[in-house]
């Protein structure tokens, strides 16, 4: 019952479908994000996009940029840009690891996922990647394809 209870407030806003096609993920963190009110309100609603977006290491910082977040409506006054850089919470051990990863070994920061953790925490999933080349993208398609059919062998037989 306290499993149930706890998993209430666990909610996927946006994740980033195409980045599992696009990268070779390596590795993935789990960080914060720093958030206006308005902003907790329209992803609540599920007013979000992470699809062209990435993080960058910079002085020291971690940021997200180009992520989407829609207006929230109801905040007429206090309303938030779309578009602005939104600031990732990590800790200085991890930037470190991300910027060394980033800068020296040529990878990149991609969002996987937006989401609201068990404690109604606004987190987001960061992987550390490496851009596929077309080849790289076909011989996962044939592997895939593989699986798929090997699958329907195995439940005729």
């Amino acid at each position: 019952m306290a499993k149930q209870d706890d998993n209430k407030n666990y909610k996927v806003v946006a994740e980033n479908r195409k980045a599992r096609h696009d990268y070779a993920i390596e590795d993935d963190l789990e960080v914060g994000i720093v958030l206006e009110g308005s902003e907790v309100k329209s992803l609540r609603n599920g007013g979000a996009n992470i699809a062209e977006s990435y993080a960058a290491v910079e002085n020291g910082e971690l940021w997200l940029v180009n992520g989407y977040i829609a207006p929230y409506e109801q905040a007429k006054t206090f309303g938030h840009d779309e578009r602005r850089r939104r600031k990732l919470l990590a800790s200085k051990k991890e930037l470190a690891r991300l910027w060394n990863d980033t800068q020296r070994k040529g990878m990149t920061l991609v969002p996987l996922v937006l989401y609201f953790n068990h404690k109604g925490i606004a987190k987001m999933k960061i992987g550390i990647a490496k851009g596929k080349k077309i080849h790289d993208k076909r011989a996962d398609k044939a592997k895939q394809d593989w699986n798929r059919q090997k699958q329907r062998l195995l439940k005729q037989s």
